[in-house]
């Protein structure tokens, strides 16, 4: 990334990029990728209404033009209808063409709706229609020490909420019926991207990255990756300069995954963006504990903390991060 920040004087302008020529070089490579490289014909976004995925589709639709661009909007059921619209209006002012796909059908086909309900029924008996859940962390990580266990939270219809802390295999079978969402999204992509001789681009950022917080073969699963090198904080500078439209950057940052609306930090990262970037970059760079805390108002205590949970989120993903194994070759003499 081309940063205007001092990386040797810590502070929340070290993340400060220079927006012109960042934007330029992320450009240049789609270009690169999708002409030379992948040899192309142009890209396919999965655009959520989100801000990384806009700014993705912004720079495809600069680098290789609006026509060699293909945009899709993959809502179900328990989408937030704000997505669609979202990305309905940057596909028209980027004029890129834009297709629809509702993947609820398939979801009900593999099940993936009855599977998770049948494990939050067993939690919460009373949960049926009109109820609402998602998935929760505890929103203490600076001032307490704690395990990263999950809770689950039901709404129901008069508004009533209930919340129980979910056992590992629980919490593991809720999200592995929930993450067939993103996979059958991909499934879509790919096969509008190969009926057209395009790729895939992807939208995860460098603070998704790092901690683990994609689903591989997921949105995970794509050929190329423009803003994986960018914290989330400087996609919104880039968002800023893009002209994205405002109620898009303003928009809380969310899987969107749950019935219920969740934001990023209430359900992964438990710290604001603009703590967490500026935290896993003191870490990356080993900026001593007093200058952090000098610069951050935060305890040196507090910093311990989330730099433990980055590790702890570091390890527990790290398959997502790796490529499918395989033995090594070995040259053997015939009949040996």
């Amino acid at each position: 990334m081309v940063l205007t920040g001092n990386p040797a004087k810590f502070s929340s302008e070290a993340l400060l990029i220079d927006c012109e020529r960042e934007s330029e070089r992320i450009q240049d490579f789609i270009r690169q990728e999708v002409f030379t490289n992948f040899k192309k014909a142009g890209a396919v976004v999965g655009m959520s209404g989100g801000v990384d995925s806009s700014v993705v589709a912004s720079f495809c639709a600069r680098a290789l033009g609006p026509q060699k661009v293909f945009g899709l909007v993959l809502p179900e059921k328990e989408s937030n209808p704000a997505s669609a619209r979202y990305a309905k209006r940057l596909a028209s002012n980027l004029g890129i063409p834009l297709e629809e796909v509702a993947i609820t059908a398939y979801l009900e086909s593999a099940g993936a709706y009855r599977k998770r309900d049948e494990v939050i029924k067993k939690v919460f008996p009373e949960y049926r229609d009109g109820y609402t859940f998602k998935l929760v962390l505890p929103q203490n990580l600076l001032d307490s020490d704690r395990f990263n266990i999950y809770s689950l939270k039901i709404e129901g219809p008069n508004g009533e909420s209930k919340t129980k802390r979910l056992s590992a295999p629980d919490y593991l079978a809720i999200v592995a019926a929930s993450n067939m969402k993103q996979r059958t999204r991909m499934i879509i992509l790919y096969y509008f991207a190969e009926r057209s001789n395009h790729l895939v681009a992807g939208t995860t950022n460098r603070s998704e990255l790092d901690q683990g917080y994609f689903v591989k073969y997921g949105d995970g699963g794509v050929d190329i990756e423009p803003i994986a090198h960018l914290y989330k904080t400087q996609v919104y500078q880039l968002a800023r300069y893009l002209d994205i439209p405002g109620e898009i950057i303003e928009r809380t940052p969310t899987p969107d995954t749950f019935s219920s609306e969740a934001s990023d930090e209430e359900f992964y990262f438990c710290l604001p963006y603009e703590t967490l970037d500026l935290l896993l970059y003191a870490q990356e760079h080993k900026v001593p504990f007093e200058e952090i805390t000098l610069r951050t108002g935060l305890s040196e205590q507090q910093v311990k903390r989330a730099f433990r949970d980055f590790e702890a989120k570091r390890k527990a993903t790290e398959s997502l991060r790796h490529v499918p194994a395989s033995p090594k070759w070995e040259q053997t003499s015939p009949g040996g």
